[in-house]
């Protein structure tokens, strides 16, 4: 889907139209075009990754390299199009040589995807690899260890499903993945489907009727 589709949702076409001119980190000074995200702005299914490649800075659309259409192809299996959901990255500008994110690009743009989870709104975010899981868990375990594990997270004030999953580009190195990723978008319609459990509630006990105070153990306290 073209990335004008965002017009249908204003505020994420505004936050775009302010990313585009991002100078936040020295990555603005190397890329050729911010890479935003595509996809449908009321997706259910949201797809984060790491970084756009050398394809995606020259286009200015996430995943259109092989990695992108081994993406479309196992959407497929499932019955959904690109159209049908949203891709983005942790990173909108590419790194050079395609070298990982350094924390202080992650730092500075992270607030971006959040921005773009909370008018999003989707039940469902799939991390794709190492740094989208460590950043929308808040947690230091690596993909190899949470893969397929799915956790309810609150992302950018919207309460989700996140399934972290492989990379599509791991498929692409190791052949043997390939039956790991199918394995891993079979279980998508089910949890797009799964009712989200309603955020915890702090109940306040009723007050009792205290007996009168005789000596307070501060010790256990």
């Amino acid at each position: 889907m073209a990335i004008d589709a965002l017009s249908g949702n204003g505020d994420l076409a505004a936050l775009r139209d302010a990313v585009s001119g991002c100078t936040r980190c020295p990555l603005s000074a190397t890329r050729t075009q911010v890479v935003f995200g595509s996809g449908s702005p009321t997706a259910d299914l949201m797809f984060v990754g790491e970084a756009p490649g050398f394809h995606e800075d020259k286009q200015g659309v996430p995943f259109v390299g092989a990695a992108g259409q081994l993406l479309g192809k196992l959407l497929e299996t499932i019955g959904l199009t690109r159209d049908d959901v949203f891709v983005a990255n942790v990173l909108k500008c590419r790194p050079p040589g395609n070298r990982d994110p350094q924390p202080e690009e992650i730092a500075s743009c992270e607030s971006y995807l959040f921005r773009q989870i909370s008018l999003i709104q989707p039940k469902v975010i799939c991390t794709l690899g190492n740094f989208a899981t460590k950043l929308l868990s808040g947690k230091p375990d690596g993909i190899t260890r949470v893969h397929g594990r799915e956790q309810e997270v609150v992302l950018g004030g919207t309460h989700v499903l996140l399934y972290p999953i492989f990379h599509p580009a791991a498929a692409l190195y190791t052949p043997r993945m390939l039956d790991v990723l199918q394995a891993d978008f079979q279980r998508l319609p089910e949890l797009i489907g799964r009712e989200a459990a309603p955020p915890a509630v702090e109940q306040t006990p009723r007050p009792q009727p205290q007996p009168e105070p005789v000596a307070v153990q501060l010790g256990l306290f």
